[in-house]
């Protein structure tokens, strides 16, 4: 069937549609429930099915299993399809073969980027600069449409304050507030100011809800929380992305309050979209639905229908709805009125993108030949890359030189030691969750700093030691063919041939860390450490005497006590995406000044997690030194960690001045102007993230120490000062309480500001 037939057929049907006056969401549901009145039951679950297409050679998708029931309308969408070409060939089979010619839904887990890869997602939210990660997501929305697809499975909104979490990689860190700015630019980013364009796409909200508080720090594991923590701490960043218009929620793997989440009416129905008016589809994660047998809560018929009564719309993988929905309505169990209404959400979804007036309106040829991985999007990954690293430490080469003459940003003169496991690892440049990146084309370290220096420095490289001393750790490591190439000598041998170069070297990089996939979905770690043997290297590279800069590869928050205490100067770099040797390149050798800052807390050992600013106190604070007894503190550590959340240096320094307040007292209906002078204390520009914590002195329920309610990214000569000005709000000074109604409450309050959550200014006001 031709485009224009297709049309033609629905265009028909939906004519009276458009005469209405009623609202687009009342319009969205009329054409949605003319479509239902066409659909048998067996038609309307189809909808509901959502499988994974696997891969197949273009030309045989209708001798692929999926065929036969896309034909018979069992199909809703499919996932996990890569090119415009194989794409139109299946949603050709929807069009043209299947009785009511539905258009296929087509998603992707397009997490920090499609072929033009970004850095991931946390070291993303390290920038700050909201219009900044949304042209990320903006850039993979349109490679993503111009190969044929209309689903994002992202953001990932989980807040997560346990660095053993393996997919802390895949969000952006611990703080609630920080997450929402940043769920909203994402969802603009995809979503743009329409679904009219082609080249944007529906985003999809993940995982709801609360994932990222998984015990023990364990992928898939248990959730249990108190509502006042849920509604205050965990669930800010999901409800910023539902007002910002998300079209899809993804349910998390995780039970909540005794019942999996994609089984929990309480928390799909009552809060998504009663309370918080979501009026898009759920669907499941990747077999989220029948995995619910494992949790214990029915077999597959009994937990297919227990997700669509709780409100989950759309079975991924599973087949779980497809193959017993049918029966349960015959039992009583649910109702074909409840199948409607899961149908009419995802109708609704496809009218939005338009779908059904050109079903082939993301298969365009010639956009998946011209703006897929261009030389503008790649640029743009690489500027994006350098502001999302953080520099944690910059020591003087000398003692007693303060600023000058720090290690970094380095020479491009004499000769250049690059060591280590991560120093030319190509497969692991674009870090976890890159579905669609084509490794080959990635820039490593080694490449990057030959690109910088030319023929004015010598750069030689030596892996120095293996990822893991154990050949078995390192293969768990290093899946989905992001190889290392391991080195089958003795460790003994591998450091040895790293030292000698670095003896005759002027500076030494050791580029360690984790690989791509020690993060990730499925890469929880006990141990948040460098591993053993890199550790080792790095020790003996230090023993040279010679100036080491460790290069940080990392997924999430390590444990860096020593590397912080031995190391003059370490560079963050995450996992930088498709331009990440040329980024770092770019900042180590000062074409840019670093400006990230973190976004999670760095522990001195993994006994410290959960660690996160944001905390509450005890009835026994430590007060005074470390150590203390009989109050809260540990015997081994103290309390603080390495690098606080919001830390981050430059190479140059920022003086902040004192906090004017506008104010010192407000009533409900007022607010307050905040003002500080930040000055360029040093030699260069550079870029300084200015921020803003609240700290509510006495509540009905316990309050955290300090909570972030402000954040500015500002760019500053050397030498100049700029006033940073924020404006406080009641709505800033509002919680949940015990009751879990939102509001402000009269006391004293604390407006601290600084360059991190430890390092601050204070003022003091009160709300009458």
């Amino acid at each position: 069937m031709k485009a224009s037939t297709f049309m033609f057929f629905w265009v028909m049907l939906f004519s009276s549609c458009s005469k209405t006056t009623q609202n687009k969401e009342d319009q969205l549901s009329i054409k949605a429930d003319s479509v239902l009145k066409l659909m048998t039951l067996e038609e309307k679950i189809g909808q509901l099915n959502l499988p994974s297409a696997g891969d197949f050679v273009t030309g045989q998708a209708e001798n692929s299993d999926i065929a036969k029931k896309i034909e018979k309308g069992l199909v809703g969408g499919l996932f996990n399809i890569k090119s415009e070409k194989k794409i139109k060939e299946i949603q050709k089979l929807a069009v043209e073969k299947s009785r009511l010619k539905i258009p296929l839904l087509f998603g992707m887990d397009i997490i920090h980027g499609y072929e033009t890869v970004f850095p991931i997602p946390l070291g993303l939210s390290c920038s700050w600069d909201m219009d900044l990660i949304k042209r990320s997501a903006r850039i993979a929305a349109q490679e993503a449409s111009a190969d044929g697809i209309n689903w994002a499975f992202s953001p990932m909104v989980d807040i997560a304050r346990d660095a053993r979490w393996g997919r802390i990689a895949e969000g952006s860190g611990e703080d609630p507030y920080l997450g929402s700015q940043i769920a909203i630019a994402m969802v603009k980013g995809y979503q743009g100011e329409s679904f009219v364009p082609n080249n944007t796409i529906m985003s999809c909200l993940k995982h709801y809800a609360l994932y990222g508080a998984s015990e023990a720090g364990r992928d898939y594991n248990a959730t249990d929380m108190s509502r006042v923590r849920m509604y205050n701490e965990y669930f800010p960043p999901y409800k910023a992305a539902v007002e910002a218009g998300v079209g899809s929620v993804m349910a998390s793997f995780n039970e909540i309050d005794g019942i999996p989440a994609t089984a929990n009416k309480w928390l799909l129905t009552d809060v998504l979209r009663k309370q918080w008016g979501f009026n898009g589809f759920v669907v499941s994660d990747y077999t989220g639905v029948s995995e619910m047998v494992a949790h214990g809560i029915g077999d597959l018929q009994t937990v297919s229908a227990k997700a669509l009564d709780a409100g989950t719309d759309m079975d991924m993988v599973s087949e779980g709805m497809l193959t017993t929905l049918l029966q349960s309505v015959k039992e009583g169990k649910i109702t074909e009125a409840q199948i409607d209404e899961s149908c009419r959400r995802i109708l609704k979804a496809k009218f939005q993108l338009g779908l059904f007036n050109d079903p082939y309106k993301y298969c365009d040829e010639n956009r998946a030949k011209n703006e897929i991985f261009t030389a503008s999007n790649r640029a743009e990954a690489r500027s994006i890359a350098a502001q999302s690293f953080v520099l944690l430490k910059n020591s003087s080469l000398k003692e007693g030189m303060g600023q000058k003459n720090k290690l970094l940003p380095l020479k491009k003169t004499g000769t250049i030691a690059l060591v280590g496991p991560l120093g030319d690892a190509i497969e692991n440049m674009t870090g976890t969750w890159a579905v669609a990146a084509n490794f080959s084309k990635s820039i490593t370290l080694l490449k990057g700093l030959q690109n910088a220096v030319g023929d004015k420095a010598k750069i030689v490289y030596a892996k120095g030691s293996n990822l893991y001393e154990d050949e078995v750790l390192e293969a768990n490591a290093t899946p989905f063919g992001k190889t290392l190439h391991r080195d089958k000598r003795s460790s003994e041998v591998i450091r040895e041939e790293a030292l000698r170069i670095a003896r005759n070297a002027d500076v030494i990089l050791a580029a360690v860390g984790e690989s791509a996939e020690m993060t990730g979905e499925a890469s929880s770690r006990s141990n948040i450490d460098i591993p053993d043997t890199q550790k080792d290297l790095l020790k003996a590279l230090v023993k040279t005497g010679k100036p080491v800069v460790l290069v940080l590869f990392t997924g999430r928050p390590l444990a860096l006590k020593w590397e912080d205490e031995n190391v003059p100067a370490i560079l963050n770099v995450w996992f930088g995406g498709s331009e990440a040797g040329d980024a770092i390149a770019d900042v180590l050798f000062g074409d840019v000044n670093p400006s990230g800052k973190l976004t999670t807390t760095f522990p001195q050992n993994v006994g410290q997690v959960p660690l996160y600013y944001a905390h509450k106190n005890t009835g026994r604070p430590l007060s005074g030194p470390w150590f203390q007894k009989f109050q809260s503190n540990y015997l081994d550590v103290s309390n603080d960690p390495v690098y606080p959340f919001g830390f981050g240096l430059s190479y140059t320094q920022f003086t902040y001045g004192d906090i004017k307040l506008s104010r010192n007292e407000i009533n409900s209906s007022d607010s307050i102007a905040v003002s500080i002078d930040v000055t360029n204390s040093g030699a260069r520009d550079g870029g300084e993230v200015v921020q803003l914590y609240i700290h509510d002195v006495v509540g009905s329920v316990t309050r955290p120490v300090k909570e972030l309610k402000g954040f500015k990214k500002i760019n500053i000569k050397a030498g100049e000062t700029k006033t940073v000005k924020f404006t406080i709000e009641v709505n800033d000074l509002s919680f949940y309480n015990s009751d879990l109604r939102f509001g402000a409450e009269p006391g004293s309050f604390e407006v601290l500001i600084g360059s991190n959550s430890r390092d601050l200014k204070k003022a003091e006001f009160m709300l009458k």
